[in-house]
């Protein structure tokens, strides 16, 4: 038997908003949440801006202690998932013991403990073996994050974390949707974060030559997706989580409904470690399967939101997928990148992307574009220009690409009965 699976409860913890109402009122207004880097001097690097999460309290959720012990990922997540359970009027302290077991983490990101090793590196280094810190190995671990954040809440169901990239979060999200289609969970804690903006990664990316150079004095400028002038990705970090479930499930408790996941589809280019293919045929694909998962006819979709990250190869390898998937339905098809906003928050991105489209949803408004100041000319879809518009919806897609020659997506609808 096939459940159907909603959308209950969201979170956001974002560089344009903390909360998920203040994140989506900053997203429609366009308000950019990228400035220069404070959390670290980043006065010797060529890119000195990222998306940074400003005005959360990490107090809020652990003593100052246990923060010493924790890479900065995990307080990001705990601040969204309580949102999201807030959000869809959970109570834990109602909760029996069959209730917490019933209930699942899955939790997508590139690499939620970097910054803790990063800082245990650094201590090595300068010859302080006896600092470094008992938990040096366990927060290197990715799979840490779902336990930290099932251990804060009690949850006793499956506890996993995807580590696939930029593509983390939306397999995350779909490996979840799967599990409560197939009747293993009643509902899961799912989504993405990240918290990569360090020194070391942002040296590392530079390295790469993957980050715009030119916008130092402009940050709010610096992710222009689908510009002749983009320079390529404003890394950034945050968290966004979302209470996926079963349909009956909600029924029963009168939940509020955002919206539902009907199909994901997953490939993989094996192509290259980090660029992608340029005939954009396996993103096509993952889109492709996901509308067929979901048994949803291309003409239904009506706005998609974009892995959109603002590089040279990628908006124009996402713009040709999209064409190659939709052909004469896809000039009329409103899409847009919420990176324009928030920059690139790796494998949070997914968590991101599904939560704009739900709300976009549930609210019948496309958020915009900014920064559309330069059209190239290989990208030449309709991205929601600086401005975002009303717009009822009924079907979204949610779209990721990854190094690794990953390629996700997601199908969403907005719910009826």
């Amino acid at each position: 038997m096939s459940h159907r699976v909603v959308v209950t409860g969201l979170g956001a913890v974002s560089p344009n908003g903390i909360g998920k109402n203040n994140f989506w009122e900053n997203t429609c207004k366009g308000v950019s949440g990228i400035r220069r880097i404070s959390s670290f001097d980043a006065s010797n690097l060529s890119c000195q801006i990222a998306g940074e999460v400003q005005g959360l309290n990490p107090a809020e959720y652990y003593s100052e202690t246990d923060l010493k012990k924790l890479p900065r990922a995990v307080p990001l997540a705990i601040a969204a998932s309580k949102e999201a359970l807030d959000d869809a009027a959970i109570d834990l302290e109602q909760f029996d013991e069959e209730d917490f077991e019933s209930m699942g983490v899955i939790v997508g990101t590139g690499g939620a403990g970097f910054d803790f090793s990063e800082r245990q590196f650094e201590i090595y280094f300068s010859g302080k073996k006896n600092k470094i810190s008992p938990y040096a190995i366990s927060n290197s671990l990715v799979g840490m994050l779902s336990s930290e954040i099932s251990m804060y809440f009690g949850l006793q169901g499956r506890s996993h974390v995807i580590s696939n990239g930029c593509t983390s979060s939306t397999d995350a999200i779909g490996y979840a949707f799967n599990t409560i289609r197939s009747g293993q969970q009643d509902w899961v804690l799912t989504g993405g974060v990240e918290a990569c903006v360090t020194p070391a990664m942002m040296c590392g990316f530079e390295r790469m030559r993957v980050n715009p150079t030119n916008f130092n004095d402009e940050p709010s400028r610096g992710s222009r997706p689908f510009n002749s002038d983009r320079e390529g990705f404003v890394l950034s970090e945050g968290s966004w989580m979302m209470i996926l479930e079963e349909l009956e499930h909600a029924k029963r408790r009168d939940a509020q409904i955002y919206g539902e996941i009907l199909g994901y589809g997953s490939t993989c280019d094996a192509y290259h470690r980090v660029t992608i293919m340029p005939d954009g045929k396996q993103s096509t694909r993952a889109i492709c399967m996901a509308l067929k998962d979901a048994r949803i006819n291309k003409e239904r979709v009506g706005y998609i939101n974009f892995h959109g990250t603002s590089t040279i190869v990628n908006d124009k390898v996402e713009t040709l997928a999209v064409k190659n998937a939709f052909t004469s339905l896809a000039a009329k098809i409103p899409v847009s990148s919420t990176k324009s906003m928030v920059g690139h928050p790796q494998g949070a991105s997914g968590g991101l992307g599904v939560s704009v489209s739900l709300l976009s949803l549930h609210n019948n408004f496309l958020t915009p574009t900014i920064n559309q100041e330069k059209p190239d000319p290989e990208c030449d879809l309709d991205y929601v220009s600086n401005e975002g518009r009303e717009n009822k919806l009924d079907i979204a897609i949610s779209n990721c690409i990854s190094f690794g020659s990953k390629n996700s997506a997601l199908v969403l609808g907005k719910f009826s009965g």
